[in-house]
């Protein structure tokens, strides 16, 4: 039996969900209009507070600010948000501004955040590492579990092969086995997993014929302007466009 986990207004693990919004929030204006632009066809906005980039020159996140645009966007709009989470010091903060937590590919590992998660007891999307095997992202998922928190989500991001003419390499038949397995909803994430706006599109719709819960995709009003992954940003127009 698969889990279905309720957010306010939205189930995830009971048809088919969209996560989008920005990949950094840089400002009010910024993350109000991306949102207000693709709301008809999202069901959870997404946007990051705090970033943890390659380079530590590159953009950080405005961090608490960051949650505050997001919490006073997400309510106005009557979207459930996710923000990635860092710091298991930090899980009280976060956890006060918004719906889901997301842990990204670089702490799927990190034991010490992942059991502060599982103490909160709200709704977590666990990203698989981008050279995690399945087990390895499973019994991630377990530390949530074992600190008595069972509302997690599995996040397929794309891993890291010898394939360089993508960002990554999106794993569905990986994925699909995680479901499998676990009976947990699995979200795909195109944006990270081929960094290439025109692949997306496909990809969300491979993820929806295969039977996955739902997609996380990156999207900015203006991605020629964005601090974070602009590279693979879609525009409003071509994030619509897939829902027609």
């Amino acid at each position: 039996m698969e889990n279905i986990i309720k957010v306010k207004n939205v189930e995830i693990g009971k048809g088919f969900v969209v996560m989008a919004g920005p990949c950094a929030i840089e400002s009010l204006a910024q993350l109000e209009k991306t949102a207000e632009l693709i709301k008809k066809n999202t069901q959870i906005l997404r946007g990051g507070a705090y970033k943890p980039r390659t380079k530590p020159s590159s953009f950080q996140g405005l961090k608490e600010e960051g949650l505050k645009l997001l919490k006073q966007v997400g309510d106005r709009l009557n979207l459930p948000t996710i923000t990635e989470i860092l710091d298991p010091r930090e899980v009280a903060l976060v956890a006060s501004f918004v719906d889901i937590f997301q842990v990204g590919t670089r702490n799927m590992a990190n034991y010490a955040l992942l059991k502060e998660i599982g103490k909160s007891g709200k709704p977590v999307m666990l990203k698989r590492g981008m050279s995690a095997t399945i087990n390895e992202w499973l019994s991630a998922a377990e530390y949530i579990f074992a600190e008595g928190n069972q509302q997690v989500i599995l996040c397929e991001r794309g891993i890291r092969t010898f394939m360089t003419e993508t960002r990554f390499t999106l794993d569905l038949a990986g994925a699909m086995l995680a479901k499998q397995k676990s009976g947990l909803p699995v979200i795909i994430d195109p944006s990270h997993a081929t960094g290439i706006p025109a692949l997306i599109p496909p990809m969300v719709k491979a993820a929806k014929a295969a039977g996955f819960d739902g997609i996380m995709v990156e999207v900015h009003y203006n991605p020629s302007q964005a601090k974070c992954d602009a590279e693979q940003a879609l525009t409003p127009d071509q994030f619509n466009e897939m829902f027609q």
